[in-house]
Formats: C-alpha cells, sequence, structure tokens
C-alpha cells in the first residue's frame, strides 16, 4: 500500500501553541459512575441521547450525532486518545469535531492488547500497533451500517450512498442525513462480517495532524484524573511504608494519630500501616504523628556503592548466555588491539507528575476502582485475590492518569492493591462501604515506589590490523524485572530475562564474533520497567562503546555505522536522515571564549521503532554542559499523527535527557536518599534543546513512539561530549563530571 501525502514532514519544537487553541470549547464530564472521560467541543462530552447505535464494543453513535470511541488503552499524556480515535474516525468518515473518547472499563474479553492475549493493557508502545486493524474496521463496519440504512430509507443501491465529514450523502438526488438521524435504523441492521478498509491514498486524518481531544480538558481543568475525583463521603488514606527494603512493621501506636481531628481510622494493611482521615493534610499530619516500630532484621543495608562493586565483580565472571556468534573469546585473543570499558547505570525513579493514587469502594456485589488504570487485568486479579472476589466483580473505571513512564504498570498491582486493603480493613467497622482514596505523595513515590534496575555493564572488543571490529563481548549485571512476575513464563528463558538484554543481545552491526551474558542477581530493591526498560542501558553502553571504537579506528562514526549496517536498511535510513538533516561532516559554529562544541550520533531500535539521533554540545568553560540541539529521524511505520509523533519524540528526549544529566536514586545503608524534584532532578525548561524530528515515509504497519526516542539521546549526547572534550562518560548521571579543559 503507498503512503499517505504528508509523510516524511520534518517538526520543529519552536513554538507549540496548537494545544491552547484546542482547549477552546471543549468540556469533559464524568458519566455514569464516574469513570468514563469524553473529549469534544461544544456540547460534545455529554451522555449520547436515546437509542444510540453501537455496532461493535469500540463505538457509539447517538442520536445527537456524536460518534463516542471506546478506548482501551490508558490516555497517560501520550496521546493515545488522539491516535485511537483517528482511526476509528478514518474509516467512519466522520467529522472530527463529533468524536468524543471515553475510557474502557476492564473487559478483557472485549478490550485486551491484541499483542498480550488475553490481557487489557497499555505499555510497551503498544496502543496505536495492537489497534491499528482492529480499530479501522471497528470504524469501517459502523460506516457500512450508516450506509446501508440511508440505502434503505432513500430506496437507492448502497453503492451510490457517500460519506464524508460526518454527513451520509446520495449525490444524484441530493439527499443527505447526519449520522444521528440514521443512528436508531442502522442500530437494527446487522453487523456486516467483513468489511473493506480505504486505500491509504484516500486517507483524510491519517498522516496529517488532528487536535488532541484531551487538550481542551486538561488546559481548562475539567480534566478528571484521580486525584480530582471526590466521591459522596469519601475518606483519603495515606500508608507509611518501612524506611528499607524488607523490614516489617512490628508495632505501632496509633494514639497521636487518631487525636488529629478528622482521623477516621489507622489500620494496618501488608505494607505497612494507613491513616484514614476526611482529606489529605488530616491524614497528612496524623501519619507524620504516628509511632511505628520496624522489624528490620530482614531488611536490606546496602548502600549503592556497594552494590556496584559486587556487580563489578559478577561481569568480570562468565554469565548466562544471550547471544553467541562466532567465537568472540579466541577472536578477542587474535585482535591485534584490544579495547575495553565498564558502565555504571544508577536506579532510577520513575516520577510522573502525578504520584500513585487509586479510589477504591467495597459492596455488597463487589468492589469498584477508579484510578489511571495502566494494567486492568493484572490489578483485577491481585484486587480479586486479595478481596474473595471473582476479577469480573472487581470493575475498574479509567481516568486520565499524569504520566506513568511504566510505574502505574505495575506487575503486583502494587498501590491498587493497597488501595484495596485498606478499604478491607475499614469493612467491618463504622466506615465500611465508604470509598476511599489512597494517595502516595511524591515522596512516599521516591522512598517507597519501584525503580530502572540499577545496571553494571562490561565491554571488550578487538580490531584487526585494518581497524575492523573482529569481536565484541558484552557482560552486563542487573536484576531481573520480570523473574516472579506473570511474565516470566514467556520472556525469561534459560536464566535470560529479555528485558535485560534487549538492544545488546539484539545488536544489528556486522560484527564476526559477538557474544553478550547476563547475570541477574536478587535484590530485594523493588524493580519495573522504566521508559524503554532495558534500552535505557544498552543503547548507552553499545552506542558509546562503538564511538569509542571508531576514534581509535580512525573512522567518521556515521560512516561505520553506515557500513556495519548493510543487512539493516531501516536502521540505516534513520541514521543517513538524520545525519543529512544535521548537516553531518560540516563544522559547528565556534563558541564563547572557552568553550567547547561537539556533534555525536547514536542509533537504536526499541519496540520495532528505529530512531537516530545527532546531538550538538557546548561544553564552557567551567565544565558544564548544554545540550544545544538535537536531530532525530524515525521509522515507526506508517505515521497516524506526525505532530503527535513528534510531541512523543521531544518528551522522550527531554526525559531521557534528564537522567543522563541528572537522575540517579541512591541507597545509603539500605535507605533511599533522595525524595522529591529538589534532589531528583526533572529536566529544568532552560535544559531543553532545539528539537527536530524528521519522520521515514513508510506503508509498515505502525510501530510505537511513546519511548523508542528516551534511550536514544544519552549516547548521542555522550558521544558529541567525547567530540567536543575527547573524555568518555561511562557512569550515569553525567552531573559531577570533570569536563573542564
Amino acid at each position: 500500500m503507498r503512503a499517505p501525502a504528508l509523510q516524511g514532514v520534518a517538526i520543529v519544537n519552536a513554538s507549540r501553541r496548537g494545544f491552547l487553541k484546542a482547549g477552546v470549547g471543549l468540556t469533559l464530564v464524568v458519566v455514569a459512575g464516574g469513570a468514563a472521560a469524553q473529549a469534544g467541543p461544544g456540547k460534545a462530552g455529554r451522555a449520547n441521547a436515546a437509542a444510540p447505535f453501537v455496532p461493535n464494543a469500540f463505538v457509539r453513535i447517538g442520536t445527537d450525532g456524536s460518534v463516542t470511541v471506546i478506548a482501551k488503552h490508558l490516555e497517560m499524556g501520550q496521546g493515545a486518545y488522539a491516535g485511537l480515535a483517528t482511526l476509528v474516525a478514518e474509516e467512519l468518515d466522520a467529522a472530527w469535531p463529533q468524536v468524543h473518547v471515553e475510557g474502557a472499563p476492564a473487559d478483557a474479553s472485549r478490550y485486551n492488547n491484541l499483542f498480550w492475549g488475553p490481557a487489557q493493557g497499555t505499555g510497551g508502545s503498544t496502543a496505536i500497533a495492537n489497534s491499528f486493524d482492529q480499530l479501522r474496521q471497528a470504524g469501517a463496519a459502523a460506516r457500512a451500517m450508516l450506509v446501508a440504512a440511508a440505502a434503505n430509507r432513500w430506496g437507492v443501491p448502497a453503492g451510490q450512498v457517500s460519506v464524508a465529514k460526518g454527513i451520509v450523502s446520495h449525490p444524484p438526488s441530493g439527499r443527505r442525513a447526519t449520522f444521528g438521524e440514521l443512528a436508531a435504523a442502522a442500530a437494527r441492521l446487522p453487523v456486516p462480517r467483513e468489511v473493506k478498509l480505504k486505500d491509504p491514498q484516500d486517507y483524510v486524518f491519517i498522516g496529517r495532524r488532528a487536535p488532541r481531544l484531551d487538550s481542551g480538558p486538561k488546559t481548562n481543568g475539567r480534566a478528571i484524573f484521580t486525584q480530582d475525583l471526590r466521591l459522596p463521603r469519601m475518606l483519603t488514606a495515606l500508608v507509611a511504608h518501612p524506611p528499607r527494603f524488607g523490614a516489617r512493621v512490628r508495632s505501632f501506636d496509633a494514639a497521636k494519630a487518631r487525636a488529629v481531628a478528622g482521623v477516621a481510622d489507622v489500620v494496618a494493611i501488608p505494607s505497612g500501616v494507613a491513616v484514614v482521615a476526611r482529606d489529605f493534610w488530616t491524614a497528612k499530619t496524623a501519619r507524620d504523628a504516628l509511632g511505628i516500630e520496624w522489624d528490620e532484621a530482614a531488611a536490606f543495608r546496602l548502600g549503592s556503592a556497594e552494590i556496584v562493586a559486587e556487580y563489578r565483580r559478577l561481569a568480570a565472571t562468565p554469565g548466562a548466555r544471550a547471544r553467541r556468534d562466532g567465537d568472540p573469546a579466541a577472536a578477542l585473543a587474535a585482535a591485534a588491539r584490544r579495547f575495553e570499558a565498564e558502565y555504571e547505570f544508577p536506579y532510577l525513579a520513575h516520577a510522573a507528575m502525578e504520584p500513585m493514587n487509586c479510589v477504591v469502594q467495597l459492596g455488597p456485589g463487589g468492589c469498584e476502582i477508579w484510578n489511571g488504570a495502566q494494567m486492568q487485568t493484572g490489578d483485577q486479579r491481585a484486587v480479586a485475590a486479595a478481596l474473595g472476589l471473582a476479577p469480573h466483580q472487581v470493575k475498574i473505571n479509567m481516568l486520565f492518569a499524569g504520566g506513568s513512564f511504566g510505574r502505574r504498570a505495575n506487575p503486583g498491582a502494587d498501590y491498587v492493591l493497597e488501595a484495596a486493603e485498606i478499604a478491607k480493613a475499614l469493612a467491618g467497622g463504622p466506615h465500611a462501604g465508604r470509598p476511599v482514596k489512597l494517595v502516595w505523595t511524591r515522596e512516599d513515590d521516591m522512598r517507597a515506589g519501584w525503580y530502572r534496575p540499577l545496571f553494571v555493564h562490561r565491554l571488550e572488543a578487538g580490531l584487526d590490523a585494518h581497524g575492523d571490529i573482529v569481536a565484541w563481548q558484552h557482560r552486563l549485571v542487573g536484576q531481573s524485572i520480570l523473574a516472579g512476575t506473570p511474565f516470566a513464563g514467556a520472556l525469561v528463558k534459560d536464566g535470560i530475562d529479555v528485558t535485560s538484554v534487549e538492544g545488546a543481545s539484539t545488536l544489528p552491526y556486522a560484527i564476526p564474533n559477538l557474544g553478550v551474558e547476563l547475570h541477574s542477581p536478587k535484590l530485594p530493591v523493588p524493580v519495573q520497567w522504566w521508559r524503554s526498560v532495558g534500552s535505557t542501558h544498552t543503547a548507552y553502553s553499545t552506542e558509546t562503546f562503538l564511538d569509542e571504537l571508531a576514534s581509535a579506528a580512525g573512522r567518521d562514526p556515521v560512516e561505520l555505522r553506515r557500513r556495519l549496517l548493510d543487512k539493516h536498511p531501516r536502521h540505516k535510513a534513520v541514521l543517513e536522515l538524520a545525519a543529512q538533516r544535521a548537516r553531518w561532516g560540516t563544522p559547528l559554529a565556534p563558541g564563547e571564549a572557552g568553550e567547547r562544541r561537539g556533534r555525536g550520533v547514536a542509533v537504536h531500535e526499541s519496540f520495532n521503532t528505529f530512531v537516530a539521533q545527532v546531538a550538538e554540545v557546548t561544553v564552557r568553560a567551567d565544565g558544564s554542559l548544554r545540550v544545544d540541539r538535537v536531530v532525530c529521524a524515525l521509522d515507526c511505520g506508517l505515521a497516524i499523527n506526525p505532530d503527535n509523533i513528534a510531541a512523543q519524540v521531544e518528551g522522550g528526549i527531554g526525559y531521557g535527557l534528564a537522567a543522563a544529566l541528572h537522575g540517579a536514586i541512591t541507597l545509603a545503608a539500605g535507605i533511599v536518599e533522595q525524595s522529591n524534584f529538589h534532589d531528583y532532578r526533572p529536566l529544568r525548561i532552560d535544559e531543553m534543546p532545539a528539537v527536530e524530528t524528521h519522520i521515514v515515509a513508510s506503508a509498515e504497519p505502525p510501530t510505537g513512539v511513546g519511548e523508542p526516542a528516551t534511550p536514544v539521546i544519552a549516547p548521542a549526547v555522550a558521544n558529541a561530549v567525547a567530540a567536543a572534550t575527547g573524555k568518555r562518560l561511562r557512569r550515569l548521571p553525567f552531573e559531577g563530571e570533570a569536563l573542564r579543559a
């Protein structure tokens, strides 16, 4: 199939005011059960009028003409609602202003992620990719039924009926009808078993910019996040967690906490002690007054330095084999020149703008939950098991989420389960049945949350007499994210967690003797996926080490990569596009006195999306670093909405750059040292570089864009620093590294 005309565009982040314009006149309401957020212009967002037309699980057309797309994926800021609605609107031929989005209920029988089997959830940059055919077919089926209804009403062949911008018409006679006028008649017709999808050359929405449907409510304050939700008689709960991982409550004195006016109860739950009160501040004040004695007999007491030292020791020993091409050891021994490097990556917090929260209400028929649900099926099962219910008795209402970066997709449903445990503890008392909102503070999330694992990498390589890479040995040491989770059976094979080695075991470069080995030590520090998962560290070590080898061999970094990617044309294409648009090989403008400037490149594939970035940096006379410009080229298959892709690229670069420059969760005697944004710094606005996004025109199926830009920025910047100063940065974050001349 052919790609739509507007692909291949370049988008620059010099000015992004469209979200403000999109917000004018938009509304959001909470409908039945407080669950479904619908966004749209004017009076849109109302519950549909009587007798809506519901041809399938994803489309509802009201007699008022409104088109509601039921989104099975969470909108957490990544633009999923706009992308999913685009797929339906394209085949339905709706007018964009009539389209609204509502979060789907938790029901894996209808709303499962098609890449995950019988499980509903959002993650792995799969929202658009797994929905592409499904939602287009849903829209096409609805369109076919509207056409049939019109043909029946007018007594004309269906082939003479056309649809455009939400109007069904019969051009020969001039008759017209809105979707709303045909909804009742269409609802009485059989759903077609097969539908014909559009030829890409006829796309109206796909490949072009459409305003995001959540921008208005988020701009004018009408959007309902979990933190915004207010239910009658609702209580607020905070939990005191152990200061060290593995510690447990030995005893607690609740007298002072109960003495605070407005406190409803203080209850022990498996993860700590919960204070339940009339509002957040009352609960926070009372929690601070709790007297808790912790049992730390099994508590973890190592610090980051001790963990790194042990990981370095392991990195010097053979690990479980993740990949072996040729004979790396023999090739290393015979190499004309040998090189080695060791890299350190700290624990990282997800640091979403909206910390963890959840509202739970227990009733005689089951449990109802309101939250930014990212892993509905897992949360349903965990809560059902804790409460002695069947999963279908756990109703989940999906609200907006203020970011996640993987955190809300906790494999153990930690904070959701915590909220359910609190409601369960209240069940036998005077507050039974009241809704409970669990709130984690930023400090809770930093110190008692879940983290990107700490890793140590050791790489060795050999060059022959001609400067060609003949050997590559890569050892990784870090905790497994998947071990002990329901995903282990499919994704941990022969001791290899695929998320630990992705990007290293899948290295695309043509190196004849290549080995990848893994150690997965077990520590009680809780770890889970972080935006771009294993690629967060593998892209850095592989791309900076390759750059180092290019320098040693006297090769241009772009040319070396291009030659080694002959069998990987999509990697090669993004590399060439980024290099061309960045004017690779031309001199950079000189900096001010004492400044050194450099340009660096990195290429990486994650989630089936191919990304290359060229970073331009300035190292000031005092050794501080400024990232001036980033040119990003990506191949994500068919581009559904180029503007949203560019926004995700910019956000991913900013997120990855924050981790590269500042991000680190460190332990001292087992206690997390960071607590909030003052000592776990996000990227400041004056640190954000100018970003150019160039999308490779493609007719391949769409892939993800939420994560793939994130892992590429750090190695691109590090390689630019090396070009400017000659210094190789092998420990993240860069903060504190000596870059003075």
